[in-house]
């Protein structure tokens, strides 16, 4: 039994005319001739009484009526459920953002998006820096603030809110912490922190902390694993590591500086969600990131 037999018997039922029964359902009459024939041959017995003029509904029709009506307004009424959730950006829609991503461009856009999308609620939730992905993927959250360093199948990159230059992060005393800007190439001198990811996290990490120079020196990695920034800030401050990052990275000490990275581009930072969970909130918060402006210290 698919739908079109459903609606098609249904509305006989009401209308007990083959004719209007097709003029109401924009059919032909043999189209709803052969939807009728086809359920009764499925179900193994008459449901309709037929003559010149009417159709008249058997016992068996009136007992599939009574029981199959209201089952299809409850289809009918969740199709309408799930086609507003997908269109209205009314509800609640959950951001995800990790230690490293939080900030002002962050909350610039929660500013434009709220008073445009008055009914609907933003969730604010960080994520484990560890593994931001799988809260995205679980539907934990419904977008992700990330840095877009990486394309995923499954995943939609989205628009910008802001862009970082890349900058290393060194101890107040380290021999570079004098110097107006740096090269990328200066990572082969100096070990860097070795990231305890896997996966996409340990990916995206290596998009941002590559294992080589672009002239092919290696770039050592810290004995120590590390998993927090935290832990990553001890060692920049303590002059074991220096670290590539962004403009934006704050470690809340002043025994680190950040110096200039000159020939490394800038790293976009943006919205990325499951394409599969793609909805009309979603959607309008990427229409809001699309509109700002992106701030002249974020370039």
């Amino acid at each position: 039994m698919d739908l079109a037999q459903v609606e098609a018997f249904l509305v006989l039922g009401e209308e007990f005319h083959f004719g209007r029964t097709a003029e109401r359902l924009h059919v032909s009459q043999p189209r709803i001739s052969r939807l009728i024939a086809a359920l009764e041959s499925e179900i193994g017995g008459a449901l309709f009484e037929r003559t010149s003029r009417r159709a008249e509904l058997t016992p068996l029709g009136t007992q599939l009526r009574d029981e199959l009506a209201p089952v299809h307004q409850q289809l009918l009424a969740a199709f309408v459920r799930a086609r507003t959730a997908a269109r209205s950006p009314a509800g609640q829609l959950s951001i995800g953002f990790t230690a490293t991503t939080a900030g002002p461009s962050l909350d610039r856009l929660v500013e434009a998006f709220e008073p445009a999308e008055p009914g609907c609620t933003l969730i604010l939730k960080e994520v484990a820096l560890i593994d931001s992905y799988t809260p995205l993927r679980s539907g934990e959250i419904d977008v992700l603030i990330c840095w877009l360093v990486l394309d995923e199948p499954g995943l939609t990159t989205g628009p910008r809110i802001a862009e970082y230059p890349r900058v290393l992060a060194v101890a107040d005393e380290h021999p570079l912490a004098g110097e107006p800007t740096v090269s990328v190439e200066v990572l082969a001198d100096y070990p860097v922190p070795n990231w305890d990811f896997q996966g996409l996290a340990n990916r995206v990490l290596r998009a941002m902390v590559p294992t080589q120079t672009p002239s092919g020196r290696p770039i050592r990695l810290h004995p120590t694993p590390v998993r927090t920034v935290t832990e990553v800030a001890s060692l920049i401050a303590r002059g074991q590591v220096v670290l590539p990052t962004v403009q934006m990275q704050r470690f809340g000490t002043d025994r680190i500086v950040l110096i200039p990275i000159r020939d490394l581009p800038p790293v976009p930072l943006g919205l990325v969600w499951c394409t599969a969970h793609e909805n009309a909130r979603i959607r309008a918060l990427a229409h809001a990131a699309r509109k700002l402006t992106l701030p002249n210290d974020s370039r």
